[in-house]
């Protein structure tokens, strides 16, 4: 393949060394062997012309064109093979144009694009003092993010942000520029959002309301940190449940539990306690300054009133900070500052190839279950060794409740699925070698048969999300994981027949059939 014609941005073809630097992906590590993620030509394009030009070159060769924005896809979906072609959107939409606040009817909106990083989004909106629900990774791209939901800490309070998506520009198959909304096309538009990961047009840019910071004058959060300890765990998740099997629990109240192992890079997490850890814990820092954390468990908790007459419980609070290392209270903030506070600083949690997993559940029984007591028995059989060569990045949140947004949004034209769930549990393993490779499989393994099923603690059924996906990467094959019925399905292969009609953005088998 040669370089397209007519394209401005720069083209990188497979074999030279600048393309090498360039076709790296978030999954390259742990799937570089059994999945190709090497395309014959990487397009970094400087606008939508190029794009234009990339998607008809791909027709005229009967090849397809895969996308991504920046920041990570766990399993390598955001890459394709063979002579097809890559559209990286990383840079090409940064310039002022490309992000505006705006108010209108009463209501605040913020135009952007998908090539701004969650980190960078963030400070733009608290300039505005406005926020959004949205994830916690920072370098994060808008593209992939808004598509797959932008679950994060605010998902009980405020939903998801694609909720919140008004209007969608994009390249179509053909090169044609379009808006699409729910009024003008919601078989496309539900589609897009939770749908068919990336195989139905290009994104450039989006449209999507947020929220005033003075609408919600009095929030607070707290951000906790503790020594490891199964016990402590244990009672930090039995809060957790308290929430998720209370029906009734109430919406101002968003929970999130963490599980580093040790060398964690801690402060990338937590970067306001390094003064605090320098004085109480200078056995933590080596000679070189660099600090050598053991293990830790980190907690988020947040409140938000939604009247006037709202009021925190503080019980609450004071419970989540019993044994926590500092004695950090719960401060008011912004909302547009606390969504900052629970940003992720670290790109990657450990720098070893890892074993992923990630599952929801719409349990209400998971206290009588006792899935409290099992999952941090598991946690602490591959946290716990100090040599098995696993670390373990575990994130633990609670989604559920008839009053969560993360529920009453589910009728709301986008197809993100299993919107009745409950919590939503990663358990990451990341490994070095090839005997703890086969630890990590091995605790996987005892994970999955006792946690998933019909017997599962967990959850009855395999319930996974696109953006954590893992296993197989036949969607086809294994679509009853991520969607909730075959009439859905079904619904988002007749979208997917119409919007990419020659297979052009089907660059892999992670795309809903035709």
């Amino acid at each position: 393949m040669a370089t397209i014609t007519g394209v401005t941005g720069n083209q990188y073809i497979r074999g030279t060394e600048e393309y090498e630097d360039r076709k790296y992906q978030y999954a390259t590590s742990s799937y570089e062997k059994e999945r190709r993620m090497d395309p014959q030509l990487i397009i970094y394009p400087h606008n939508k012309n190029d794009i234009a030009l990339a998607l008809k070159y791909a027709n005229s060769k009967k090849i397809a064109v895969a996308i991504r924005t920046g920041g990570h896809q766990y399993s390598g979906a955001s890459s394709t093979h063979g002579a097809n072609i890559q559209l990286d959107l990383n840079k090409t939409f940064r310039a002022d144009e490309d992000r505006r606040f705006f108010e209108k009817d009463g209501q605040a909106f913020v135009r952007t694009s998908v090539s701004w990083s969650l980190g960078s989004f963030n400070a733009y909106l608290k300039k505005h003092e406005v926020f959004v629900p949205h994830g916690q990774c920072v370098h994060v791209h808008l593209g992939g993010h808004v598509q797959t939901g932008g679950y994060g800490q605010l998902g009980r309070s405020f939903g998801l942000f694609g909720d919140h998506v008004v209007s969608l520009e994009v390249v179509d198959h053909a090169g044609n520029f379009r808006e699409v909304t729910k009024k003008s096309d919601p078989d496309l538009f539900y589609a897009i959002l939770g749908g068919s990961p990336g195989n139905l047009c290009v994104i450039t840019h989006f449209t999507i309301t947020v929220h005033r910071d003075r609408d919600y004058q009095g929030s607070r959060g707290v951000k906790s940190i503790y020594w490891y300890n199964r016990k402590t765990l244990e009672n930090l998740l039995d809060i957790l449940v308290e929430m998720s099997d209370n029906e009734n629990f109430p919406r101002n109240y968003d929970y999130c539990v963490s599980v580093l192992s040790s060398s964690c890079k801690l402060l990338d997490v937590f970067p306001e306690i390094d003064g605090k850890m320098r004085e109480e814990h200078p056995e933590l820092y080596g000679d070189d300054d660099i600090p050598f954390w053991p293990r830790m468990i980190v907690v988020y908790a947040q409140w938000v009133p939604f009247s006037k007459t709202d009021v925190p419980d503080m019980r609450w609070f004071d419970r989540i900070r019993k044994d926590s290392l500092f004695h950090l209270k719960s401060r008011e903030k912004s909302m547009s500052e606390l969504t900052g506070d629970w940003i992720f600083r670290n790109v990657r949690e450990f720098d070893h190839p890892y074993i992923k997993r990630t599952h929801v559940t719409n349990s209400r029984t998971l206290g009588a279950d006792g899935w409290a007591k099992w999952v941090a028995g598991r946690i602490d059989a591959i946290v716990k060794p100090d040599d098995n060569e696993c670390w373990l990045s575990a994130q633990l949140q609670c989604f559920g409740g008839r009053n969560s947004k993360f529920f009453t949004n589910r009728d709301n034209g986008t197809a993100f699925s299993w919107r009745d769930s409950s919590v939503c549990c990663t358990l990451d393993c990341f490994y070095e070698g090839d005997k703890a490779k086969k630890t990590a499989e091995e605790w996987h393994r005892i994970n999955d048969t006792e946690g998933i099923g019909p017997n599962g603690k967990f959850s009855k059924q395999d319930k996974r999300v696109l953006w954590g996906s893992y296993g197989s990467l036949d969607l086809d094959a294994s679509w009853s994981h991520y969607y909730e019925d075959r009439d859905k399905y079904e619904r988002l292969r007749k979208a997917r027949r119409l919007a990419d009609p020659n297979g052009v953005l089907t660059p892999n088998t992670f795309s809903v059939g035709r």
